[in-house]
């Protein structure tokens, strides 16, 4: 399954003003790596993950390198050559979780098949491995934990493992935009959390941190996710209900709209994920707000629940609707 992560910028084609596509290749650094993974360059992976901190900038370049075929046939190499290094752990580890989806497909379960499954969890198992390794020899990083909440829920540790795995990433990195999200996912009603627990951990998690927190998102994609989990009609009259509206007008308040928001990194995924719960809450005037502020560039997600082969269109249609045109 193509895992939703990070997004740089190409331009959807579209009528009248240009929408732009949010698409991870437009970081030189991600195109970078893709190349040389793809050309079997360790020297060159190497050097550029060991440029950038170790922080969710570096996890958005390890998926790059994760996502490309073949990394899995070469990186056994560099394991052996480097038994007590950190970082071809760390490399090994991701790309057998981007690896592991791939053998299970983005298909719902009751048509993926045995082998699929089994594959899919021998790919995560050993994933686990390279992770636990690479926590073990760099107790600092926080990315090793991040790979491990996203191979928990494939293997389904379980609500207990998961949450410790979360705790391990934000004592290092209290507000780690990632890991939050992992463990909203973690404890939603879908992966055997429920709708009160899920929204719960989004409001705490977003008012815990200062004002002008992307994590305010997280508020967002919670109703969003409970939209989701009902049926047409139900889904509808959910997010139209007044204390959705004020729900998502506070964390607003607490996120992009606070003097401290800084437009940088992921701020166009918080503006986006805004704009489609604004939008099915029937908030047109916020919805315009958050359209007016993407200035036409798109990221695939949330809009891919609305429309996943054509995300821009889903965008371009929710922003006429709030009477955004130009």
């Amino acid at each position: 399954m193509a895992l939703l992560r990070e997004w740089g910028l190409t331009l959807g084609k579209v009528t009248g003003r240009p929408v732009a596509r949010m698409h991870k290749d437009s970081d030189p650094d991600i195109r970078r790596l893709k190349e040389a993974a793809a050309a079997a360059d360790w020297t060159t992976v190497r050097e550029v993950l060991e440029a950038r901190p170790e922080s969710e900038g570096r996890i958005a370049l390890l998926w790059a390198v994760a996502d490309t075929a073949g990394v899995e046939k070469w990186i056994p190499g560099i394991l052996e050559a480097e038994p007590e290094a950190a970082l071809p752990r760390l490399v090994a580890g991701i790309r057998h979780i981007s690896w592991g989806w791939e053998a299970r497909t983005s298909a719902g379960a009751q048509h993926v098949s045995r082998e699929q499954f089994d594959l899919f969890h021998a790919r995560l198992r050993l994933a686990e491995q390279w992770l636990y390794e690479a926590a073990e020899r760099e107790p600092r990083w926080i990315s090793p934990w991040y790979g491990l909440q996203v191979t928990g829920r494939g293997l389904q540790v379980g609500q207990a493992v998961a949450r410790r795995r979360f705790e391990a990433v934000v004592r290092r990195a209290p507000h780690h935009r990632g890991a939050h999200h992992q463990q909203l996912q973690q404890i939603c009603a879908k992966w055997g959390g429920s709708h009160e627990e899920m929204h719960a951990f989004a409001r705490e998690s977003a008012f815990a941190a200062p004002g002008g927190t992307p994590l305010g998102e997280l508020v967002a994609h919670a109703h969003i996710e409970q939209w989701l989990s009902l049926d047409a009609g139900p889904d509808a009259a959910y997010m139209r209900r007044s204390e959705v509206r004020l729900s998502l007008r506070e964390a607003a308040d607490h996120s992009y709209r606070h003097p401290d928001f800084v437009r940088e990194g992921l701020w166009l995924q918080v503006l986006n994920s805004f704009a489609m719960a604004f939008s099915l809450a029937g908030d047109t005037a916020s919805a315009r707000e958050c359209f007016e502020a993407t200035e036409g560039r798109v990221t695939e997600s949330p809009w891919t629940y609305l429309d996943h082969e054509a995300p821009v269109a889903a965008y371009r249609k929710q922003r006429s609707a709030a009477g955004r045109r130009n």
